[in-house]
C-alpha cells in the first residue's frame, strides 16, 4: 500500500488555528501522515540569505528568507496541541525539523519515532547523523541530489544507525558503514528513499519519475515519491509505478498569501488524489498472472470449444469442412483442432453440437 504524506509545510501562515485546519483536512481526504515543518529561522539561515524565485513570486514580496520564515513558525506548545489533536483523529503527526534544536524537541519532547530529512539537508551531514542516531525510521528526500550524493547521505546514516555513540565521525568511516552488512540492514531496516524536483512548481518535463526507480535499484530501499508538479496527475502515475510513499504539499485556499501555497493542493483535490491512488493499490494486486475469482465464472462463456459445423455421424471423420470452433468454451479445447482432424467421431453430433 501506498502511504500518503499531506504536506501542510508552512501554509499554516504561523497561524496556530489555520495549523488545526490543515490537521482537519488531511484527515478527511483520507491521508495516513500529515506534515509540518520545525525549524528556528535564525538557526536556519543567515541574515543575508536570499528568497528563491518561487518565493518572490509567490509572496509577491522580496525580503530576506530570515524576514519570511520569521513569520511561519510555530510554537513549540501549538506542537504539542496539534500531536494530541492528530491522535484524537487517527492521522500521523509528522515534522521535518531543519536544525538540531528542532530535532531534539520533535524526537525528545513529541515522542516521534519517524523522521523526515528534506532535500535542502542531504548533504548537511552532521545533521543527517543527528537525525540518524535518533534511531528513528528515516524518509530521506532527494531533490537537487546525485547518486554519488544520495549514496555519500546513506553512509552517514549507515553510520549513525551501527557505529558506537563515542566513533569518531568521518568520511572513511560513513564508507566502510556504507558498505557493511549492519549497515546495509538497518538501512533497509529503517530508510525510505523519495524521489522529489526541489522547483515549485516543478515543470513536468523535469519530473523524471523514472528516477524513483532508479533510486530503489541503487541502494536497495524502498522508494517513494515527494511531489511539487501542479495537480494530481503525476503523485498518481508514482503510486502506478509503485511508490511506497507519496507526500504532497496541500493549502485550505491557493490564493493565500505565503511561499508554498501556489504549488499546493486544495482539500477538494487532495481527496480526489487520496482516493485515486487506494483505487491505484487496489487495482495493482500481486503482479500473479492467473484467473481471478471473478474470471473463472465467465471462462466457459468467452471462451470457445470445437464444434460440429454440420451433421457428423458416428464414425465419420472429422475434418476441416464439418469441425470449427465457436462459443460456449464447456467442450474440447481448440488447441486440440489439429489432434482432432483425422479422427472418427465416436457418436453422432448435430450441426453446432459442442464435441465432447
Amino acid at each position: 500500500m501506498t502511504l500518503i504524506i499531506a504536506e501542510a509545510g508552512v501554509n499554516h501562515n504561523g497561524d496556530e488555528a489555520l495549523a488545526f485546519q490543515l490537521v482537519d483536512a488531511a484527515h478527511q481526504a483520507g491521508a495516513d501522515i500529515v506534515k509540518f515543518q520545525t525549524f528556528k529561522a535564525k538557526s536556519l539561515v543567515t541574515e543575508h540569505a536570499i528568497q528563491a524565485d518561487y518565493q518572490v513570486a509567490n509572496t509577491k514580496k522580496e525580503e530576506s528568507q530570515l524576514s519570511m520564515l520569521s513569520r511561519l513558525e510555530l510554537s513549540y506548545a501549538a506542537h504539542h496541541q496539534l500531536v494530541e489533536h492528530c491522535k484524537s483523529l487517527g492521522i500521523e503527526f509528522l515534522s521535518t525539523a531543519f536544525d538540531s534544536e528542532s530535532l531534539n524537541f520533535l524526537v525528545n519532547d513529541l515522542g516521534l519515532k519517524r523522521l523526515k530529512l528534506p532535500s535542502g539537508e542531504l548533504t548537511n551531514a552532521p545533521l543527517v547523523l543527528e537525525h540518524a542516531r535518533t534511531g528513528c525510521d528515516l524518509i530521506v528526500s532527494t531533490g537537487m541530489a546525485t547518486l554519488s550524493e544520495v549514496e555519500m547521505a546513506l553512509g552517514v546514516i549507515a553510520f549513525g544507525y551501527t557505529a558506537p555513540t563515542d566513533a569518531a565521525p568521518s568520511l572513511t568511516a560513513f564508507q566502510q558503514a556504507y558498505a557493511s552488512e549492519a549497515g546495509q540492514q538497518a538501512l533497509r531496516d529503517k530508510v525510505t528513499i523519495l524521489h522529489c524536483t526541489t522547483e515549485y512548481p516543478a515543470p513536468v518535463a523535469e519530473i523524471n519519475l523514472r528516477a524513483m526507480d532508479t533510486l530503489g535499484r541503487a541502494f536497495g530501499l524502498s522508494a517513494g515519491y515527494s511531489d511539487h508538479s501542479e495537480g494530481i496527475t503525476i503523485p498518481i502515475a508514482a503510486a502506478a509505478r509503485g511508490a511506497v510513499l507519496i507526500e504532497k504539499h496541500f493549502t485550505l485556499d491557493k490564493n493565500m498569501e505565503g511561499p508554498d501555497h501556489k504549488a499546493s493542493l486544495e482539500p477538494q483535490e487532495l481527496l480526489a488524489m487520496v482516493e485515486a491512488i487506494k483505487v491505484i493499490n487496489a487495482a495493482l494486486g500481486t503482479g500473479i498472472k492467473a484467473p481471478t475469482e471473478s474470471e473463472i465464472k465467465n471462462k466457459p462463456i468467452a471462451r470457445k470449444s470445437l464444434v460440429a459445423a454440420e451433421t457428423i455421424g458416428a464414425g465419420e471423420t472429422f475434418t476441416e469442412e464439418n469441425l470449427t470452433i465457436k462459443r460456449p468454451g464447456t467442450g474440447v479445447s481448440p488447441f486440440d483442432y489439429w489432434d482432432y482432424l483425422g479422427k472418427t467421431a465416436q457418436k453422432l453430433y448435430k450441426k453446432d453440437e459442442v464435441v465432447s
